[in-house]
C-alpha cells in the first residue's frame, strides 16, 4: 500500500523550515505488517525535541529517515504471529520497542532494551526489517520504530499500548513521549527522593510541563519552574508551580535561596549540559538530580565529583521516563482522567500535516508547548 510520511534526506539543514522544507511529505510504497507487527491509521502525532534535534544533527540518525515517535492511532491489520491486538484497536505508540527477552526487559526496564536500541539507532524495526520504500525501490528508515508524522505506518506490536477508544487521538498521542518521559521521569526514576518538600524542573516544554504535572501531583511544599521563556514561566504557575524563575546567571542561587539550601528533586529536560550542571548545583544535601533531556553525544558534564560522597547526592540519567509503557501510560491516562494530571493543557497547537517545517519553527524559537499534527 501507499502512505504520505515526513521525510528528512539530510541532517544539519538551516532555518527557518517553513522556508528551507528540510522535511518532505511523500508518497511512500509501505510494505504489509511482518510477523509481531501491526499497520496502524495514525491520528494525531505530536512534534517533539528529539525530532527537531535529528533535523538539526544533534541527535546524528541515518538518513533518509521518515520522522515522528509521538503518536495515537488506530490498528487497520495485524500481522502473523502473537501480538494481541485486533482491528480498530486504540494505541498510543511508545519509541522504544521492547523485545521483552533481554536482561533489560526481563528487569521491567525495556527503556534500556538491547535489540530495541540496535534497531532504533540503526533506523528499522524490532525484527530488523524496513517497510518504507521510495518509488524506485530506495529503503526509507523509520525514527525510533514509529516514523508517526504519516496518515500510516507499520510498526512492532511491541512498540504499541491499546488505550480506551474514548480517549481523544490528540490528548492520546501526548502520553507516547511526552507524557511518558516528563512524568516518568519524576515517578519513576526520582521514586526514590519522593515524597519530596521541594521539587525543581528546569525546561518546560512539554516534557518538562509533563514532569512539572506529575510532580505537582505528590504535593511537594515547594514547585519551583526554570525557563527562559516568560509565557511558558507563565504556564507553570497555571499548572501549580510555586515559584517560576527566569533562567540566566542568578537562577541556582534562587532557588537555593527559594528552597533553603536546595531542593530535594531537580529534573533537568533540557538537554543542555550547563543547564544540568545548573540543575545538579540547585540539588540540596542528599538530593537527587535526574536528567531526561539529551545533549549532543560529544557534550561533556562538570560537577564537583567531592559533592556525590560529601553531600550524599545522586545523578540519575531517565530515558522513556524509566517506565514499562504497558504498565505506565493506562496509569498515566488514570491520572489524567482522575484530574491529577491535567495532560491538555500541554497542547498548544494542533497542525496539518502541510505545517510540519513550520511547527519546527516555532519549537526551535521556545514558542511552542506541545504541536498536535493531526491527520483526518
Amino acid at each position: 500500500m501507499k502512505t504520505t510520511a515526513t521525510v528528512l534526506r539530510e541532517m544539519d539543514q538551516p532555518g527557518p523550515f517553513a522556508e528551507t522544507e528540510p522535511l518532505e511529505r511523500v508518497e511512500l510504497e509501505l510494505d504489509e505488517p511482518g510477523e509481531g507487527e501491526l499497520l496502524i491509521r495514525i491520528r494525531a502525532a505530536g512534534l517533539c525535541h528529539s525530532d527537531l534535534s535529528v533535523i538539526t544533527g544533534q541527535r546524528p540518525r541515518v538518513m533518509p529517515m521518515a520522522l515522528g515517535h509521538e503518536a495515537a492511532g488506530e490498528v487497520v491489520r495485524a500481522g502473523t504471529g502473537e501480538h494481541g491486538f485486533v482491528e480498530g484497536d486504540h494505541v498510543v505508540l511508545a519509541f522504544v520497542p521492547a523485545c521483552g527477552e533481554c536482561r533489560f526487559c526481563r528487569d521491567e526496564r525495556p527503556a534500556l532494551c538491547e535489540p530495541g536500541a540496535e534497531a532504533n539507532v540503526a533506523g528499522r524495526l524490532l525484527g530488523g526489517g524496513m517497510r518504507l520504500h521510495e518509488k524506485g525501490g530506495g529503503e526509507v528508515h523509520h525514527h525510533l520504530g514509529v516514523s508517526a508524522l504519516a496518515d500510516h505506518a507499520v510498526v512492532s506490536a511491541r512498540s504499541a499500548v491499546k488505550v480506551p477508544a474514548d480517549l481523544p487521538f490528540e490528548i492520546a498521542a501526548l502520553f507516547g513521549c511526552a507524557v511518558l518521559t516528563g512524568a516518568g521521569a519524576v515517578l519513576n526514576t526520582g521514586a526514590s527522593a519522593l515524597p519530596a518538600r521541594s521539587i525543581a524542573v528546569f525546561g518546560l516544554g512539554g516534557v518538562g510541563l509533563a514532569a512539572l504535572l506529575a510532580a505537582k501531583s505528590q504535593g511537594p511544599d515547594t514547585l519551583v519552574a526554570v525557563d527562559t521563556v516568560p509565557a511558558k514561566l507563565e504556564l507553570a504557575r497555571e499548572l501549580g508551580a510555586d515559584l517560576a524563575i527566569q533562567a540566566g546567571p542568578d537562577v541556582v542561587d534562587a532557588v537555593k535561596d527559594a528552597t533553603n539550601g536546595g531542593v530535594d528533586l531537580a529534573v533537568e529536560t533540557v538537554g543542555n549540559e550547563n543547564v544540568l550542571a545548573e540543575a545538579y548545583a540547585a540539588t540540596g544535601r542528599g538530593g537527587t538530580t535526574v536528567t531526561a533531556g539529551l545533549p549532543h553525544p560529544s557534550r561533556k558534564l562538570e560537577i564537583p565529583a567531592i559533592s556525590l560522597v560529601a553531600e550524599e547526592r545522586t545523578l540519575k540519567g531517565s530515558y522513556l521516563g524509566s517506565c514499562v509503557p504497558r504498565r505506565d501510560i493506562p496509569e498515566f491516562i488514570r491520572m489524567y482522567r482522575d484530574g491529577e494530571m491535567p495532560v491538555e493543557k500541554l497542547l498548544s497547537h494542533r497542525l496539518r500535516p502541510d505545517q510540519i517545517n513550520a511547527g519546527f519553527d516555532r519549537l526551535a524559537r521556545g514558542e511552542a508547548v506541545r504541536q498536535v499534527v493531526i491527520f483526518d
